[in-house]
């Protein structure tokens, strides 16, 4: 079967390789939660263990629901008979988008009558209702006009673990406090002799949750004691109880074996009591050390090695103090500078005001607040050695020279309009063939960034001269830039099998955000090859921004969105961004969120975008359709512009509203439009030439740009 396993944003990638590590034999992340392929005991597994989950939902239907009748004749439908009792109580949770059930409450009502409706029909008992502990909790998900009624294998909140009492004023969800200690590399370096520490551990989540899982104790051992889950009919008893007992014979040895290796301190008395109160709970009592003490008399450890875990104030009830955050770092580096720390910040300023270099660092939701998750390994920077500068080779110096003549031919132009991303070299010289794309950040430090990605070479060219041109382009780029090594990405080709082909990329999970007419984006350098952003369509982005006041936006192949948000910050009355990728979806939404954007006025749909114009109905004032060459998928047809574009514009033309307006881009070389095909039913002008921007007038044909409207 398959089945849904819901969790907090950022935690997806996390959450799918801790399930596959549970035995469960597919598991794909998507939107706040993992797609995952399996029988019941997998699925029942992941409710005792999963230490990331919020939810796991087992589907019991699937139908089309196109208003509230048809979600209660589809529940209606399902022998309930066979799934509870009445003499079990229940509850339902509902989650709804689009159009045509808009409330979740009254979602679950209606979901809920049809329920009781059924079982009174079957000659049954009415069931009572209890929200708190019901002895069988359903989920509605209505998604596209798509209903799924599922049960909460769980029966609630995973991250509850079933210790906490106290609390301090802005808990951590025990779940968000394993995931940074999982990105910290817990308990991995407590089986190698190593602590933990909380400085600021509040009423000490991440502590405790730290020594159970040290412990090898299962999250959902003391949430559900002796007790199933849930009564649901379809759970399988006899696998449950064959789990909880190897869990409770893992725990007793775990916890024999416990070392006393966790310390936390905290400037409130108050927090402390509560900290202590709640080891006890957990039954960690005497394990856990805790003091009440300024983070400025943070005692220096004795242990060579461990991991430092914090979640200091920084939402809305908790001033977030940026000196609070330079004291915290400055008391690491000296108390355990060679320590380990992954810190979760209330953003990336915040982040950078600790002091701390991040190796690496990820995005969090603790709740609705997005917070920066940062890890440093080593808390304490090691200094580098100067290096004597090496005089640049001839052909270095030439590259160097070319930059240094582009970068003030541009400047001017960069200045009048405010651009500060942009490409500054495009293998102006041909045997030092790459791309050098500058990214000025948005906030924060401001640093520089630089893309560098690297061109086929010729066959004909010896691969060491390729790696020494390619070597001299990267020292004339550090010079003339002067930015440190660590802020420049390299995507760099070799040669194998089928041609020549980019290496491995980094994993660094880093977003920085840049400003691009107005609008805020995220780019990653690092992780992709395409960053996020493609800077040669910034003339038509502006074009249609600059048109998009007042007016229903579509933006088809939509990718990362940059396009929907610079819409959206100049006033367009919606904007609606199709793509098949829910990673770029996902990516789509934390750009229109870093604008302070969101809600059904921007609506994202994860479907292929010629079947999906084929099916809609709604017509739109501005639409911009900009495909890939190729693609395929396992979720959709294969696309190829050349062949599909007839049939894509058809489509895209007869949603356009009277007087709208279709942008159509693309970068194939070798396209052609199929002009008497398209003027049946559009008028079509090839505005290429007016969508080039001066950093790419070495590369005219970078892209195609034409301007449609209904015949």
């Amino acid at each position: 079967m398959k089945f849904f396993v819901s969790c907090a944003k950022g935690l997806e990638y996390l959450l799918a390789d801790e399930l596959l590590a549970l035995g469960v034999p597919k598991a794909t992340a998507t939107i706040a939660g993992v797609n995952a392929d399996g029988e019941l005991v997998d699925a029942q597994r992941a409710v005792l263990w999963s230490r990331l989950a919020s939810r796991v939902l087992w589907p019991i239907a699937e139908f089309e629901c196109l208003n509230e009748q048809a979600l209660y004749d589809g529940v209606m439908a399902i022998a309930w008979e066979t799934h509870t009792r009445p003499e079990l109580t229940l509850a339902v949770d509902a989650h709804v988008s689009g159009e045509a059930i808009t409330h979740a409450r009254y979602a679950a009502q209606r979901v809920k009558d049809a329920v009781v409706d059924r079982l009174r029909q079957q000659g049954l008992e009415r069931p009572s209702v209890d929200v708190e502990q019901p002895d069988v909790r359903i989920n509605l998900s209505l998604r596209r006009n798509r209903a799924t009624i599922s049960i909460d294998l769980g029966g609630g909140p995973m991250h509850r673990r079933g210790w906490r009492q106290a609390q301090n004023e802005a808990p951590l969800k025990e779940n968000l406090a394993a995931a940074v200690l999982i990105r910290g590399g817990w308990p991995a370096l407590y089986h190698e002799g190593g602590a933990l520490l909380d400085p600021m551990c509040g009423s000490g989540t991440l502590l405790i949750e730290g020594a159970l899982m040290a412990a090898d104790v299962a999250p959902g051992l003391q949430r559900h004691g002796n007790a199933l889950p849930t009564r649901w009919s379809g759970f399988d008893a006899v696998a449950w109880r064959t789990l909880f007992a190897d869990a409770v014979q893992r725990e007793a040895d775990g916890r024999k074996a416990l070392r006393p290796a966790f310390f936390g301190s905290d400037i409130d008395l108050g927090a402390i009591r509560a900290a202590r109160d709640n080891a006890v709970l957990a039954g960690l009592a005497g394990q856990l050390q805790f003091e009440t003490r300024d983070i400025a008399q943070l005692p220096t450890r004795e242990e060579p090695r461990g991991l430092v875990v914090c979640n200091p104030p920084y939402d809305e009830r908790l001033a977030a103090d940026a000196d609070l955050y330079r004291a915290l770092g400055d008391a690491l580096q000296r108390a355990v500078p060679q320590w380990r720390a992954s810190l979760l910040c209330g953003n990336a300023d915040l982040g950078y005001a600790t002091g701390l270099r991040a190796a690496k660092k990820y995005q969090l939701f603790n709740g609705a607040i997005e917070c920066a998750l940062i890890v440093c390994d080593p808390v304490a920077t090691p200094a580098r050695e100067p290096r004597e500068a090496r005089p640049l080779s001839d052909g270095a110096q030439m590259v160097a020279n070319r930059l240094r003549k582009n970068l003030k031919k541009f400047k001017s132009w960069r200045t009048r309009e405010g651009v500060t991303c942009y490409r500054a070299y495009d293998a102006d010289l041909p045997e030092y063939a790459a791309a050098i794309d500058v990214y000025e950040e948005e906030g924060g430090q401001r640093r520089t960034f630089l893309h560098v990605q690297e061109y086929a070479a010729p066959a004909s060219i010896p691969e060491h001269d390729v790696r020494r041109r390619f070597s001299e382009l990267l020292a004339a780029t550090r010079e003339v830039f002067g930015v440190p090594q660590e802020q420049i990405a390299v995507k760099a080709r070799e040669r194998g099998k089928g041609g020549s082909k980019y290496g491995r990329m980094q994993q660094r999970d880093e977003f920085i955000v840049v400003r691009e007419s107005g609008a805020l984006m995220r780019v990653n350098l690092f992780d992709y090859l395409d960053t996020g952003l493609f800077l040669d369509h910034r003339p038509l982005r502006r074009r249609m921004a600059q048109e998009a006041r007042g007016k229903r936006f579509l933006n088809l192949f939509c990718y990362t969105g940059v396009a929907s948000v610079q819409a959206a910050v100049a006033g367009a009355a919606s904007t609606t961004s199709v793509d098949l990728s829910a990673t770029y979806l996902q990516w789509c939404a934390d750009n229109l969120a870093e604008n302070g954007l969101g809600g059904a006025k921007h609506r994202l749909v994860q479907a292929d975008a010629v079947r999906w114009l084929e099916a809609e109905q709604a017509e739109y004032d501005l639409v911009f359709c900009d495909p890939p060459t190729f693609s395929n998928s396992a979720r959709a047809d294969d696309f190829d512009v050349q062949k599909e574009h007839v049939r894509l514009l058809r489509a895209a033309v007869a949603r356009l509203a009277p007087g709208g307006v279709l942008y159509f881009s693309n970068n194939f070389r070798r396209f052609r439009l199929d002009g008497d095909a398209v003027a049946e039913f559009a008028r079509c002008e090839d505005i290429s030439a007016s969508t080039i921007p001066p950093d790419f007038e070495r590369n005219a044909r970078i892209h195609r740009a034409w301007r449609l409207t209904r015949a």
